[in-house]
C-alpha cells in the first residue's frame, strides 16, 4: 500500500514537473512572440517617421501625409498592447499627440503642384529624396493592398510618386551632362544627355500633355548642340596639338643611315 502511494505521489510530481515545463514553454513563446512583434511595429513606426519627416523637401499632399499618420497610429496602438509602464505611458502620449495631428489635418485638401519642385543642389539631399520616394511608394501600396486607401487617391499618388521620380531622374542627368561638358568630358556629356532624351520621349508618348516634358526635351535638345558646338571647337586645337607632338618625333628621331 505504502509503495503504491510512493509511486502515485511520483507520478504525481513528475505530471506536476511536466505541466510547469510546458507552461513555462509556452509562456517563454509568448513572450518572444511578443517582443518580435513590437520590434516590427517599432521597425513601421521609424520607416513611417523617418518618411514623414522627409516630405518637406518634395510637394506631397494632405491625402499622402494623412497615409502616413494613420500608419503611425495602427504602430502606436499596437505598441500599447504590447508594452507595459514605463514604456507604455511613452507609447500612450505619443499617440494622443499624433490623434491631435490627425483631427487638425481632417477635412483639409491640400495638393501642391508637382511643378513647385527643385531638384536639391546637395547630392546627400537629392539620395534623401530619392529613397524617401522609393520608401513611399512602398508604403502606399502595401497600404492600398490592405484597404486603407482609396482606389483614386492610390491612383493619384502614385502617379505624383512616379512623376517626381522621373523629374529627379531628368534633371540629374542633365545635371550630371552639364558637368561633364564643363569638365570637357564630350563623350560623357553626350551619352548622359541622349539618355536624358531617350526617357523624355518615351514618357512624351504615354503623357504628350505635359509640359515639364517639352521643356525639359528642349532643355536636353540645346544642351546637346552646346556639347556639340564645344566638342568642334576643341578638335582643331587638338589636331593641332597631335601634330606639333608628330613634329618634334620627327625631328628628334634617330638618323637613317645610307
Amino acid at each position: 500500500m505504502i509503495f503504491t502511494l510512493v509511486l502515485l505521489s511520483i507520478g504525481a510530481l513528475l505530471l506536476l514537473v511536466i505541466v510547469i515545463n510546458v507552461i513555462q514553454q509556452q509562456k517563454e513563446k509568448a513572450e518572444a512572440e511578443r517582443r518580435m512583434e513590437l520590434a516590427r511595429q517599432r521597425a513601421i513606426l521609424d520607416e513611417t517617421e523617418g518618411v514623414l519627416s522627409n516630405t518637406g523637401m518634395m510637394p506631397c499632399s494632405s491625402y499622402i501625409v494623412m497615409i502616413l499618420y494613420r500608419r503611425i497610429q495602427e504602430a502606436l496602438s499596437n505598441a500599447v498592447n504590447l508594452t507595459v509602464p514605463p514604456q507604455k505611458n511613452d507609447y500612450q502620449r505619443r499617440l494622443l499627440d499624433l490623434q491631435a495631428q490627425i483631427e487638425s489635418l481632417q477635412g483639409t485638401s491640400n495638393v501642391p503642384p508637382i511643378e513647385s519642385f527643385r531638384l536639391p543642389d546637395n547630392d546627400k539631399q537629392v539620395l534623401v529624396v530619392v529613397q524617401t520616394l522609393k520608401k513611399l511608394k512602398a508604403i502606399l501600396r502595401a497600404e492600398h493592398n490592405k484597404g486603407k486607401v482609396d482606389p483614386t487617391v492610390f491612383a493619384e499618388e502614385e502617379n505624383r510618386i512616379d512623376s517626381l521620380q522621373l523629374r529627379i531622374n531628368v534633371d540629374s542627368m542633365i545635371s550630371r551632362a552639364r558637368a561633364a561638358c564643363f569638365m570637357k568630358q564630350y563623350g560623357s556629356a553626350k551619352q548622359m544627355v541622349s539618355k536624358a532624351l531617350a526617357t523624355l520621349h518615351a514618357i512624351k508618348a504615354q503623357t504628350p500633355n505635359d509640359p515639364f516634358i517639352g521643356r525639359k526635351v528642349d532643355e536636353a535638345k540645346q544642351l546637346l548642340d552646346e556639347i556639340m558646338g564645344a566638342q568642334k571647337m576643341s578638335e582643331p586645337a587638338g589636331r593641332q596639338k597631335r601634330s606639333e607632338e608628330d613634329d618634334l618625333d620627327m625631328l628628334f628621331q634617330p638618323k637613317k643611315k645610307w
